[in-house]
């Protein structure tokens, strides 16, 4: 299950994080500019994207990961009825594992400040080396370390790039809607069902694996 635009709105955070590090290299983003494409993919692809270069991507992605841990990444909230809709899904016999393009550290401290540990078997992200960064590399990650059988196994999220990941590794995905990515995106991108709101999630979990 992906984090940000899945799980919670982490969009004020990372969008000033985004920010605190472009400004640091005299490249400022104008507030008036939308962020909401950066949620999804590495953000080492999104400072590339707007600097050019792949040394000043590697410098503001510091900048970025000093002001996020600093408190940044608090700055976040559960979507309305998620902590309900993975409870259910739990209580139906499911394994839950965290897959997010977040560095791993950031994701285990927000999930533990929702409350959530106790609900996931594991939380699997991107690596600060670099070597795991996309959805795809963070999903095998998950998979070759966990006795997870692949034929009972769904990838959920928000972003095409949820999709393209589960695809990569043989899963299907369910796309969610309240996040960040749009129905034609996700359908475009392979998603196998589309959900609109987190309490038809645990049915849709049920429709997919054949449950």
């Amino acid at each position: 299950m992906d984090l940000d635009g899945t799980i919670s709105d982490s969009s004020a955070g990372v969008f000033a994080s985004f920010r605190h590090a472009l400004a640091e290299l005299g490249r400022p983003w104008p507030d008036d500019r939308p962020l909401d494409w950066i949620i999804g993919p590495p953000l080492r692809d999104s400072f590339q994207a707007v600097l050019g270069d792949e040394r000043g991507a590697a410098r503001a992605l510091e900048h970025y990961r000093s002001h996020y841990s600093a408190g940044a990444l608090f700055d976040n909230t559960l979507y309305p009825g998620m902590p309900e809709a993975i409870a259910a899904i739990a209580a139906e016999g499911f394994r839950l594992y965290v897959a997010t393009s977040k560095l791993t550290a950031f994701a285990e401290r927000i999930v533990a400040k929702f409350g959530l540990a106790d609900r996931f078997a594991g939380v699997y992200g991107s690596s600060e080396d670099g070597r795991l960064e996309t959805k795809s590399a963070v999903v095998a990650d998950c998979l070759a370390r966990e006795p997870i059988a692949r034929a009972s196994c769904v990838m959920v999220g928000d972003r095409k790039h949820d999709a393209i990941g589960a695809d990569a590794n043989g899963l299907p995905c369910i796309g969610v809607t309240w996040g960040y990515g749009s129905a034609d995106e996700l359908r475009a991108a392979g998603a196998v069902l589309l959900c609109a709101t987190p309490a038809a999630l645990p049915a849709a979990v049920g429709q997919v694996v054949g449950r």
